[in-house]
Protein backbone atom coordinates (compact mmCIF):
# COMPACT_ATOMS: atom_id res chain seq x y z
CA UNK A 1 0.00 0.00 0.00
CA UNK A 2 1.57 3.40 -0.70
CA UNK A 3 -0.16 6.23 1.75
CA UNK A 4 1.24 9.34 0.30
CA UNK A 5 -0.69 12.04 0.68
CA UNK A 6 -4.00 9.61 1.46
CA UNK A 7 -6.61 11.02 3.04
CA UNK A 8 -8.19 9.87 6.38
CA UNK A 9 -11.25 12.01 7.49
CA UNK A 10 -11.97 10.97 11.39
CA UNK A 11 -14.39 12.20 13.73
CA UNK A 12 -15.93 11.28 17.65
CA UNK A 13 -19.20 9.57 16.67
CA UNK A 14 -22.96 10.10 17.61
CA UNK A 15 -23.37 12.11 21.37
CA UNK A 16 -19.34 11.61 22.43
CA UNK A 17 -17.59 14.47 22.50
CA UNK A 18 -14.02 12.97 23.65
CA UNK A 19 -11.77 13.53 20.91
CA UNK A 20 -8.80 13.05 22.79
CA UNK A 21 -7.67 10.01 21.01
CA UNK A 22 -9.24 10.96 17.84
CA UNK A 23 -6.77 13.42 17.77
CA UNK A 24 -3.55 11.02 18.76
CA UNK A 25 -4.91 9.34 16.03
CA UNK A 26 -4.64 11.97 13.19
CA UNK A 27 -1.49 13.37 14.99
CA UNK A 28 0.10 9.51 14.08
CA UNK A 29 -1.25 9.78 10.28
CA UNK A 30 -0.20 13.08 9.62
CA UNK A 31 3.38 11.69 10.62
CA UNK A 32 2.64 8.26 8.25
CA UNK A 33 1.95 10.66 5.35
CA UNK A 34 -1.51 11.35 5.32
CA UNK A 35 -3.60 13.72 5.04
CA UNK A 36 -6.06 14.15 7.62
CA UNK A 37 -9.69 15.98 8.48
CA UNK A 38 -10.97 16.14 11.92
CA UNK A 39 -14.79 16.57 11.82
CA UNK A 40 -14.78 17.41 15.48
CA UNK A 41 -17.12 16.04 18.88
CA UNK A 42 -20.07 14.38 18.23
CA UNK A 43 -20.60 14.10 14.73
CA UNK A 44 -23.97 12.10 13.05
CA UNK A 45 -23.04 9.09 10.76
CA UNK A 46 -24.94 10.66 7.96
CA UNK A 47 -22.12 13.90 8.28
CA UNK A 48 -18.84 11.66 8.50
CA UNK A 49 -20.03 9.71 5.18
CA UNK A 50 -21.02 12.84 3.53
CA UNK A 51 -17.71 14.27 4.72
CA UNK A 52 -16.13 10.81 3.63
CA UNK A 53 -17.28 11.46 -0.03
CA UNK A 54 -16.64 15.07 -0.22
CA UNK A 55 -13.16 14.53 0.75
CA UNK A 56 -13.00 11.32 -1.26
CA UNK A 57 -11.32 9.55 1.67
CA UNK A 58 -9.21 6.17 1.71
CA UNK A 59 -9.83 5.82 5.35
CA UNK A 60 -12.32 6.41 7.96
CA UNK A 61 -11.84 6.61 11.37
CA UNK A 62 -14.27 6.53 14.25
CA UNK A 63 -14.36 7.07 17.76
CA UNK A 64 -16.86 6.41 20.86
CA UNK A 65 -15.80 6.25 24.52
CA UNK A 66 -19.36 5.94 26.30
CA UNK A 67 -21.99 3.53 27.31
CA UNK A 68 -21.12 0.07 25.46
CA UNK A 69 -24.64 -0.72 24.94
CA UNK A 70 -25.38 2.53 23.00
CA UNK A 71 -22.13 2.39 21.54
CA UNK A 72 -23.25 -1.33 19.97
CA UNK A 73 -26.77 -0.19 18.43
CA UNK A 74 -24.58 3.53 16.81
CA UNK A 75 -21.97 1.18 15.66
CA UNK A 76 -24.39 -1.19 13.85
CA UNK A 77 -26.24 1.75 12.11
CA UNK A 78 -23.10 3.08 10.69
CA UNK A 79 -21.76 -0.16 9.94
CA UNK A 80 -25.07 -0.34 8.07
CA UNK A 81 -24.80 3.15 6.42
CA UNK A 82 -21.51 2.82 5.15
CA UNK A 83 -21.78 -0.34 3.79
CA UNK A 84 -21.82 1.01 0.25
CA UNK A 85 -18.79 3.15 0.86
CA UNK A 86 -16.95 -0.05 2.56
CA UNK A 87 -17.92 -2.06 -0.48
CA UNK A 88 -16.12 0.74 -2.82
CA UNK A 89 -12.81 0.16 -1.24
CA UNK A 90 -12.78 2.72 1.60
CA UNK A 91 -11.59 1.39 4.69
CA UNK A 92 -12.87 1.80 8.36
CA UNK A 93 -11.38 2.08 11.98
CA UNK A 94 -12.40 2.58 15.47
CA UNK A 95 -11.61 3.80 18.27
CA UNK A 96 -12.74 3.66 21.73
CA UNK A 97 -12.87 1.62 25.61
CA UNK A 98 -12.34 -1.51 25.70
CA UNK A 99 -15.57 -2.60 26.43
CA UNK A 100 -16.78 -0.88 23.38
CA UNK A 101 -14.41 -1.58 21.37
CA UNK A 102 -14.90 -5.41 22.20
CA UNK A 103 -18.14 -4.66 20.72
CA UNK A 104 -17.07 -3.03 17.28
CA UNK A 105 -14.55 -5.92 16.61
CA UNK A 106 -17.92 -8.11 16.82
CA UNK A 107 -19.90 -6.08 14.22
CA UNK A 108 -16.41 -7.70 12.13
CA UNK A 109 -16.92 -3.96 9.66
CA UNK A 110 -14.27 -2.35 10.75
CA UNK A 111 -11.06 -3.57 9.50
CA UNK A 112 -8.60 -2.57 12.78
CA UNK A 113 -10.02 -1.41 16.12
CA UNK A 114 -7.89 -0.14 18.93
CA UNK A 115 -8.66 0.39 22.59
CA UNK A 116 -5.97 2.26 23.90
CA UNK A 117 -4.09 -0.18 24.91
CA UNK A 118 -1.88 -0.51 21.98
CA UNK A 119 2.17 0.68 21.60
CA UNK A 120 2.30 3.72 19.46
CA UNK A 121 4.11 1.41 17.02
CA UNK A 122 0.94 -0.69 16.18
CA UNK A 123 -1.24 2.32 15.42
CA UNK A 124 1.58 3.34 13.67
CA UNK A 125 2.37 0.33 11.89
CA UNK A 126 -1.69 -0.03 10.48
CA UNK A 127 -1.37 3.53 9.26
CA UNK A 128 2.14 3.04 7.32
CA UNK A 129 0.44 -0.24 5.90
CA UNK A 130 1.74 -2.91 8.04
CA UNK A 131 0.14 -5.69 9.59
CA UNK A 132 1.56 -5.41 13.17
CA UNK A 133 0.07 -8.31 14.51
CA UNK A 134 2.90 -9.84 16.18
CA UNK A 135 3.86 -12.83 14.59
CA UNK A 136 6.88 -12.52 13.05
CA UNK A 137 9.80 -10.55 13.27
CA UNK A 138 9.29 -9.72 9.25
CA UNK A 139 6.74 -6.57 10.31
CA UNK A 140 9.60 -5.37 12.66
CA UNK A 141 12.65 -4.03 11.32
CA UNK A 142 15.52 -6.01 12.64
CA UNK A 143 18.41 -3.37 12.58
CA UNK A 144 18.34 -0.34 14.53
CA UNK A 145 18.58 2.22 11.55
CA UNK A 146 15.55 0.75 10.03
CA UNK A 147 13.62 1.06 13.39
CA UNK A 148 14.25 3.93 13.89
CA UNK A 149 13.23 5.44 10.63
CA UNK A 150 10.16 2.91 10.99
CA UNK A 151 8.88 4.15 14.46
CA UNK A 152 9.55 8.33 13.46
CA UNK A 153 8.54 10.52 14.69
CA UNK A 154 8.67 8.78 18.09
CA UNK A 155 11.96 7.58 19.36
CA UNK A 156 12.62 3.75 19.63
CA UNK A 157 12.74 2.70 23.19
CA UNK A 158 15.71 1.10 25.38
CA UNK A 159 16.30 -0.38 28.55
CA UNK A 160 19.45 -2.50 30.74
CA UNK A 161 17.77 -5.56 31.61
CA UNK A 162 20.08 -8.37 33.54
CA UNK A 163 19.07 -10.22 36.46
CA UNK A 164 21.51 -12.83 38.48
CA UNK A 165 20.35 -15.84 37.07
CA UNK A 166 19.80 -16.98 33.25
CA UNK A 167 16.66 -18.42 34.02
CA UNK A 168 14.88 -15.21 35.39
CA UNK A 169 16.67 -13.08 32.53
CA UNK A 170 15.04 -15.52 29.76
CA UNK A 171 11.80 -15.42 31.18
CA UNK A 172 11.99 -11.94 31.75
CA UNK A 173 12.93 -11.08 28.10
CA UNK A 174 10.33 -13.17 26.89
CA UNK A 175 7.65 -11.37 29.49
CA UNK A 176 9.28 -7.87 28.03
CA UNK A 177 9.08 -8.99 24.53
CA UNK A 178 5.32 -10.04 24.44
CA UNK A 179 4.23 -6.77 26.31
CA UNK A 180 5.96 -4.97 23.53
CA UNK A 181 7.78 -2.30 25.73
CA UNK A 182 11.12 -2.47 24.56
CA UNK A 183 12.54 -1.75 21.01
CA UNK A 184 15.63 -2.28 21.77
CA UNK A 185 16.64 -4.46 25.16
CA UNK A 186 20.25 -3.96 26.77
CA UNK A 187 21.67 -6.89 28.14
CA UNK A 188 22.91 -6.05 31.21
CA UNK A 189 25.75 -8.46 31.11
CA UNK A 190 27.73 -9.43 35.09
CA UNK A 191 31.31 -8.04 35.34
CA UNK A 192 33.09 -11.17 34.81
CA UNK A 193 31.82 -12.26 31.64
CA UNK A 194 32.54 -8.64 30.38
CA UNK A 195 36.10 -9.00 31.67
CA UNK A 196 36.74 -12.62 31.06
CA UNK A 197 34.32 -14.45 29.27
CA UNK A 198 37.27 -15.98 26.95
CA UNK A 199 39.41 -16.42 29.89
CA UNK A 200 37.28 -18.81 32.47
CA UNK A 201 40.80 -20.16 34.23
CA UNK A 202 39.94 -15.77 35.87
CA UNK A 203 36.42 -15.87 36.55
CA UNK A 204 35.41 -15.70 40.38
CA UNK A 205 32.72 -18.33 41.42
CA UNK A 206 31.75 -15.72 43.78
CA UNK A 207 31.22 -12.81 41.31
CA UNK A 208 28.73 -14.75 39.56
CA UNK A 209 25.60 -12.72 38.95
CA UNK A 210 27.39 -9.03 40.12
CA UNK A 211 25.84 -6.39 38.33
CA UNK A 212 23.56 -8.87 35.70
CA UNK A 213 23.50 -12.02 33.98
CA UNK A 214 26.31 -14.56 34.20
CA UNK A 215 26.23 -15.51 30.52
CA UNK A 216 28.79 -18.03 30.34
CA UNK A 217 28.93 -19.36 26.61
CA UNK A 218 27.65 -18.72 23.10
CA UNK A 219 24.75 -21.18 23.67
CA UNK A 220 23.93 -18.84 26.54
CA UNK A 221 23.65 -15.70 24.04
CA UNK A 222 21.42 -17.67 21.61
CA UNK A 223 18.92 -18.52 24.14
CA UNK A 224 18.38 -14.81 25.02
CA UNK A 225 18.04 -14.06 21.40
CA UNK A 226 15.06 -16.43 21.39
CA UNK A 227 13.82 -15.86 24.05
CA UNK A 228 13.46 -11.71 21.96
CA UNK A 229 11.39 -13.94 19.31
CA UNK A 230 8.30 -12.75 19.57
CA UNK A 231 5.74 -9.78 20.58
CA UNK A 232 7.57 -7.24 18.80
CA UNK A 233 10.83 -8.77 18.10
CA UNK A 234 12.71 -6.50 19.85
CA UNK A 235 16.59 -5.97 18.83
CA UNK A 236 19.43 -6.91 21.60
CA UNK A 237 22.78 -5.05 22.35
CA UNK A 238 25.15 -5.28 24.96
CA UNK A 239 28.52 -3.90 25.86
CA UNK A 240 31.87 -4.71 24.10
CA UNK A 241 33.70 -5.75 26.92
CA UNK A 242 36.84 -5.07 28.62
CA UNK A 243 39.15 -7.46 26.66
CA UNK A 244 39.16 -10.16 23.80
CA UNK A 245 37.16 -6.80 22.02
CA UNK A 246 37.37 -8.21 18.82
CA UNK A 247 36.48 -12.07 19.61
CA UNK A 248 33.22 -10.77 21.49
CA UNK A 249 32.46 -8.65 18.62
CA UNK A 250 32.28 -11.41 16.21
CA UNK A 251 30.51 -13.32 18.54
CA UNK A 252 27.94 -10.75 19.40
CA UNK A 253 26.85 -10.14 15.76
CA UNK A 254 26.84 -14.38 15.16
CA UNK A 255 24.44 -14.78 18.52
CA UNK A 256 22.39 -12.01 19.36
CA UNK A 257 22.93 -9.92 15.96
CA UNK A 258 24.10 -6.90 18.24
CA UNK A 259 21.60 -3.91 17.42
CA UNK A 260 24.56 -1.57 17.91
CA UNK A 261 28.03 -1.45 19.61
CA UNK A 262 28.64 0.58 22.42
CA UNK A 263 31.83 1.48 23.96
CA UNK A 264 33.96 4.25 25.43
CA UNK A 265 37.10 5.73 24.33
CA UNK A 266 38.75 6.74 27.80
CA UNK A 267 37.23 4.04 30.30
CA UNK A 268 36.63 0.11 30.75
CA UNK A 269 40.28 -0.15 31.93
CA UNK A 270 42.66 0.18 35.06
CA UNK A 271 41.72 3.76 34.95
CA UNK A 272 37.69 2.76 36.32
CA UNK A 273 39.02 -1.13 37.50
CA UNK A 274 36.87 -2.22 34.71
CA UNK A 275 39.72 -3.66 32.47
CA UNK A 276 42.92 -5.30 32.09
CA UNK A 277 44.31 -2.29 29.52
CA UNK A 278 46.21 0.49 30.12
CA UNK A 279 44.90 3.73 29.62
CA UNK A 280 46.72 4.20 26.18
CA UNK A 281 46.70 0.62 24.99
CA UNK A 282 42.75 0.59 25.75
CA UNK A 283 42.05 3.29 23.11
CA UNK A 284 44.25 2.19 20.43
CA UNK A 285 41.64 -1.43 21.30
CA UNK A 286 38.51 0.52 21.51
CA UNK A 287 39.68 2.40 17.96
CA UNK A 288 40.32 -1.06 16.71
CA UNK A 289 36.55 -1.91 17.80
CA UNK A 290 35.27 0.79 16.36
CA UNK A 291 36.47 0.17 13.25
CA UNK A 292 35.29 -3.35 13.00
CA UNK A 293 31.80 -2.32 13.54
CA UNK A 294 31.81 0.33 10.86
CA UNK A 295 33.52 -1.94 8.11
CA UNK A 296 30.62 -3.95 8.99
CA UNK A 297 27.59 -1.14 8.43
CA UNK A 298 26.98 -1.44 12.32
CA UNK A 299 26.22 1.61 14.37
CA UNK A 300 28.90 2.57 16.84
CA UNK A 301 28.06 4.04 20.61
CA UNK A 302 30.88 6.11 22.64
CA UNK A 303 29.08 5.81 25.79
CA UNK A 304 32.02 8.16 26.96
CA UNK A 305 30.92 11.94 27.88
CA UNK A 306 28.49 10.32 30.56
CA UNK A 307 31.84 8.97 32.50
CA UNK A 308 33.12 12.09 32.78
CA UNK A 309 29.71 13.74 34.19
CA UNK A 310 29.02 10.92 36.60
CA UNK A 311 32.82 12.04 38.48
CA UNK A 312 31.39 15.39 38.39
CA UNK A 313 33.97 16.77 35.80
CA UNK A 314 32.45 20.25 34.39
CA UNK A 315 30.23 21.07 31.92
CA UNK A 316 32.88 21.54 29.21
CA UNK A 317 35.00 18.84 30.23
CA UNK A 318 31.67 16.59 29.32
CA UNK A 319 31.20 18.38 25.79
CA UNK A 320 34.81 17.82 24.87
CA UNK A 321 34.57 14.45 25.45
CA UNK A 322 31.32 14.46 23.38
CA UNK A 323 33.55 15.87 20.62
CA UNK A 324 36.20 13.64 21.01
CA UNK A 325 34.03 10.31 20.90
CA UNK A 326 31.94 11.90 17.70
CA UNK A 327 35.81 12.41 16.10
CA UNK A 328 37.07 9.13 16.52
CA UNK A 329 34.27 7.32 15.57
CA UNK A 330 34.17 9.42 12.11
CA UNK A 331 37.66 8.94 11.71
CA UNK A 332 37.96 4.75 12.33
CA UNK A 333 34.81 4.06 9.56
CA UNK A 334 31.88 4.29 11.35
CA UNK A 335 28.84 5.47 9.45
CA UNK A 336 26.10 5.47 11.93
CA UNK A 337 26.96 7.13 15.06
CA UNK A 338 24.94 7.05 17.96
CA UNK A 339 25.47 10.00 20.04
CA UNK A 340 24.89 9.45 23.88
CA UNK A 341 23.21 12.40 26.08
CA UNK A 342 22.70 10.90 29.86
CA UNK A 343 20.81 14.43 31.49
CA UNK A 344 20.62 14.86 35.08
CA UNK A 345 24.95 13.84 35.57
CA UNK A 346 25.73 15.14 37.87
CA UNK A 347 22.43 15.73 39.08
CA UNK A 348 22.61 18.94 40.73
CA UNK A 349 22.32 20.41 36.87
CA UNK A 350 19.33 22.49 36.20
CA UNK A 351 17.21 21.96 33.22
CA UNK A 352 18.32 25.10 31.26
CA UNK A 353 22.16 24.17 31.94
CA UNK A 354 21.67 20.50 30.69
CA UNK A 355 19.76 21.03 27.95
CA UNK A 356 22.26 23.83 26.75
CA UNK A 357 25.04 21.15 27.68
CA UNK A 358 23.54 18.62 25.46
CA UNK A 359 22.86 21.13 22.52
CA UNK A 360 26.29 22.44 22.84
CA UNK A 361 27.60 18.93 22.43
CA UNK A 362 25.38 18.50 19.30
CA UNK A 363 26.92 21.84 17.74
CA UNK A 364 29.76 21.09 17.60
CA UNK A 365 29.65 17.05 16.64
CA UNK A 366 26.87 18.29 13.49
CA UNK A 367 29.45 19.95 11.25
CA UNK A 368 31.07 16.13 11.58
CA UNK A 369 28.23 14.49 9.61
CA UNK A 370 29.01 16.52 6.20
CA UNK A 371 31.18 14.41 3.95
CA UNK A 372 35.03 15.89 4.34
CA UNK A 373 37.97 15.40 1.88
CA UNK A 374 39.88 15.93 4.31
CA UNK A 375 38.78 12.35 6.43
CA UNK A 376 38.89 9.89 2.95
CA UNK A 377 42.64 11.65 1.91
CA UNK A 378 44.15 11.15 5.33
CA UNK A 379 43.26 7.74 6.02
CA UNK A 380 40.99 6.18 3.13
CA UNK A 381 38.27 5.42 5.49
CA UNK A 382 34.47 6.56 6.22
CA UNK A 383 33.51 6.42 2.41
CA UNK A 384 30.22 5.71 3.52
CA UNK A 385 29.47 9.10 4.92
CA UNK A 386 28.58 9.83 8.48
CA UNK A 387 25.12 9.62 9.78
CA UNK A 388 24.93 11.17 13.83
CA UNK A 389 21.50 9.24 15.77
CA UNK A 390 20.62 11.22 18.80
CA UNK A 391 20.11 9.17 22.25
CA UNK A 392 18.95 10.55 25.44
CA UNK A 393 18.82 9.38 29.08
CA UNK A 394 18.21 10.05 32.37
CA UNK A 395 21.01 9.84 34.41
CA UNK A 396 22.04 7.35 36.38
CA UNK A 397 22.77 8.36 39.47
CA UNK A 398 19.91 10.81 39.62
CA UNK A 399 17.19 8.80 40.54
CA UNK A 400 15.57 9.66 43.76
CA UNK A 401 14.85 6.12 46.12
CA UNK A 402 11.02 7.00 46.85
CA UNK A 403 9.53 5.04 43.81
CA UNK A 404 6.93 7.96 43.42
CA UNK A 405 9.34 10.57 42.76
CA UNK A 406 11.40 8.82 40.80
CA UNK A 407 7.89 7.96 38.46
CA UNK A 408 7.75 11.66 38.50
CA UNK A 409 11.70 12.00 37.87
CA UNK A 410 11.22 9.80 35.05
CA UNK A 411 8.22 11.58 33.38
CA UNK A 412 9.89 15.19 33.96
CA UNK A 413 13.29 14.12 32.56
CA UNK A 414 11.84 12.52 29.59
CA UNK A 415 9.56 15.23 28.59
CA UNK A 416 12.79 17.58 28.98
CA UNK A 417 15.14 15.24 26.74
CA UNK A 418 12.09 14.81 23.84
CA UNK A 419 13.54 18.82 23.51
CA UNK A 420 16.23 17.44 21.00
CA UNK A 421 13.66 14.99 19.23
CA UNK A 422 16.27 11.94 19.87
CA UNK A 423 16.08 9.15 17.14
CA UNK A 424 16.81 6.99 20.41
CA UNK A 425 15.49 6.90 23.86
CA UNK A 426 17.35 5.02 26.80
CA UNK A 427 14.61 4.56 29.75
CA UNK A 428 16.43 4.44 32.86
CA UNK A 429 13.88 2.87 35.25
CA UNK A 430 12.88 4.52 38.20
CA UNK A 431 13.89 2.05 40.44
CA UNK A 432 17.37 1.97 39.63
CA UNK A 433 18.44 4.10 43.23
CA UNK A 434 16.93 0.83 44.75
CA UNK A 435 17.48 -2.67 43.00
CA UNK A 436 17.79 -3.61 39.03
CA UNK A 437 14.73 -3.45 37.34
CA UNK A 438 12.57 -6.37 36.81
CA UNK A 439 10.93 -7.19 33.99
CA UNK A 440 7.65 -5.70 35.37
CA UNK A 441 9.88 -2.89 36.42
CA UNK A 442 10.64 -2.28 32.83
CA UNK A 443 7.14 -2.82 31.11
CA UNK A 444 5.92 -0.07 33.59
CA UNK A 445 8.83 2.56 32.98
CA UNK A 446 8.26 2.00 29.63
CA UNK A 447 4.30 3.03 30.41
CA UNK A 448 5.79 6.22 32.22
CA UNK A 449 8.51 6.93 29.25
CA UNK A 450 5.91 6.73 26.52
CA UNK A 451 3.30 8.88 27.89
CA UNK A 452 5.56 11.65 28.61
CA UNK A 453 7.35 11.20 25.10
CA UNK A 454 3.70 11.37 23.79
CA UNK A 455 2.79 14.98 25.44
CA UNK A 456 5.89 16.36 24.98
CA UNK A 457 5.88 16.03 20.87
CA UNK A 458 3.52 18.91 21.02
CA UNK A 459 5.88 20.77 23.91
CA UNK A 460 6.90 24.30 23.40
CA UNK A 461 10.29 25.24 22.27
CA UNK A 462 12.34 25.00 25.38
CA UNK A 463 15.65 25.08 22.98
CA UNK A 464 14.74 28.83 22.12
CA UNK A 465 15.16 30.11 25.45
CA UNK A 466 17.61 32.84 25.64
CA UNK A 467 19.31 32.02 28.67
CA UNK A 468 20.06 28.39 26.85
CA UNK A 469 21.36 30.34 23.73
CA UNK A 470 23.78 32.16 25.76
CA UNK A 471 25.47 29.23 27.84
CA UNK A 472 25.68 27.52 24.72
CA UNK A 473 27.67 30.15 23.13
CA UNK A 474 29.72 30.45 26.90
CA UNK A 475 30.09 26.54 27.24
CA UNK A 476 31.60 26.29 23.28
CA UNK A 477 34.01 28.75 23.87
CA UNK A 478 34.92 26.69 26.88
CA UNK A 479 34.85 23.49 25.44
CA UNK A 480 37.53 25.04 22.33
CA UNK A 481 39.62 25.82 25.07
CA UNK A 482 39.69 22.23 26.19
CA UNK A 483 40.24 21.18 22.53
CA UNK A 484 43.15 23.30 21.85
CA UNK A 485 44.83 22.49 25.21
CA UNK A 486 44.87 18.80 23.73
CA UNK A 487 45.73 19.78 20.53
CA UNK A 488 49.19 21.15 21.73
CA UNK A 489 49.77 17.90 23.52
CA UNK A 490 50.79 16.21 20.65
CA UNK A 491 54.67 15.47 19.46
CA UNK A 492 55.88 15.61 15.99
CA UNK A 493 54.50 12.09 15.07
CA UNK A 494 50.99 12.81 15.71
CA UNK A 495 49.24 12.57 12.23
CA UNK A 496 46.16 13.83 14.30
CA UNK A 497 45.82 14.61 17.82
CA UNK A 498 42.44 13.67 18.13
CA UNK A 499 42.42 10.43 17.70
CA UNK A 500 46.63 9.87 18.30
CA UNK A 501 46.19 7.38 21.69
CA UNK A 502 48.99 8.88 23.11
CA UNK A 503 48.02 12.39 22.78
CA UNK A 504 45.00 11.38 23.93
CA UNK A 505 45.93 9.55 26.98
CA UNK A 506 48.16 12.34 27.81
CA UNK A 507 45.59 14.90 27.79
CA UNK A 508 44.14 12.50 30.72
CA UNK A 509 47.63 12.11 32.58
CA UNK A 510 47.85 16.15 32.35
CA UNK A 511 44.76 17.01 34.02
CA UNK A 512 43.79 18.50 30.68
CA UNK A 513 40.26 16.16 31.00
CA UNK A 514 39.78 15.84 34.65
CA UNK A 515 37.29 14.95 37.34
CA UNK A 516 37.06 15.30 41.34
CA UNK A 517 36.32 11.31 41.68
CA UNK A 518 39.28 10.39 39.77
CA UNK A 519 41.35 12.14 42.80
CA UNK A 520 44.00 8.96 43.38
CA UNK A 521 43.67 7.52 40.05
CA UNK A 522 46.16 5.50 38.03
CA UNK A 523 45.86 7.95 35.56
CA UNK A 524 43.80 10.55 35.82
CA UNK A 525 44.69 14.08 38.20
CA UNK A 526 42.02 14.58 40.14
CA UNK A 527 43.09 17.59 41.01
CA UNK A 528 40.47 20.02 39.34
CA UNK A 529 37.25 21.12 41.53
CA UNK A 530 33.86 21.59 40.02
CA UNK A 531 30.30 23.08 41.68
CA UNK A 532 26.93 23.26 40.54
CA UNK A 533 26.89 27.43 39.98
CA UNK A 534 23.42 28.75 38.52
CA UNK A 535 22.71 25.49 37.95
CA UNK A 536 25.83 24.65 35.64
CA UNK A 537 28.70 22.23 36.37
CA UNK A 538 31.80 24.27 36.11
CA UNK A 539 35.36 24.60 37.08
CA UNK A 540 36.42 26.33 40.53
CA UNK A 541 39.27 27.79 41.99
CA UNK A 542 40.28 26.90 45.70
CA UNK A 543 38.37 29.31 47.58
CA UNK A 544 35.12 27.71 45.49
CA UNK A 545 34.83 30.86 42.61
CA UNK A 546 34.70 30.17 39.25
CA UNK A 547 37.55 30.01 36.84
CA UNK A 548 37.50 29.36 33.30
CA UNK A 549 38.43 26.08 31.42
CA UNK A 550 41.73 28.13 30.17
CA UNK A 551 42.70 29.28 33.56
CA UNK A 552 42.82 26.09 34.54
CA UNK A 553 44.92 24.60 32.22
CA UNK A 554 47.18 27.28 32.23
CA UNK A 555 47.86 26.78 35.87
CA UNK A 556 48.25 23.53 34.73
CA UNK A 557 51.00 24.18 32.56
Amino acid sequence: MTNARRTVVAAALGECVHVAGVMNFLRLAEAAGWRTVFLGPAVATEDVLAAARREDADLVGVSYRLTPETGERLLGEFAEAADELRESGVRFAFGGTPPVAERAKALQFFERVFDGSEPVEAVLGYLKGQNIAGESSQQFPQTAIERIRWKSPYPILRHHFGLPTMEDTLAGIEKIAEAQALDVISLGIDQDAQENFYHPERQDPRRKGAGGVPVRSEADYRALYAASRRGNFPLLRAYSGTDDFIRLAEMYADTIHIAWCAIPLFWFNQMDGRGPWDLEGSIREHQQVMQWYGARGIPVELNEPHHWGMRDASDAVFVAAAFLSAYNARAFGVQDYIAQMMFNSPPGLSDKMDLAKMLTALDLITPLASPSPHFTEQNGRNEGGFRIWKQTRIGLLSHPLDPEAARGHLAASTYLQMSLRPHIYHIVGHTEAHHAATADDVIAASRVARRAIENALGAPDLTADPIVARRRAELAAETNAILDAIRALAGPDAADPFTDAATLARAVTSGILDAPQLVNNKFGRGEVRTRIVDGACVSVDGTGNPISERERIAKLI
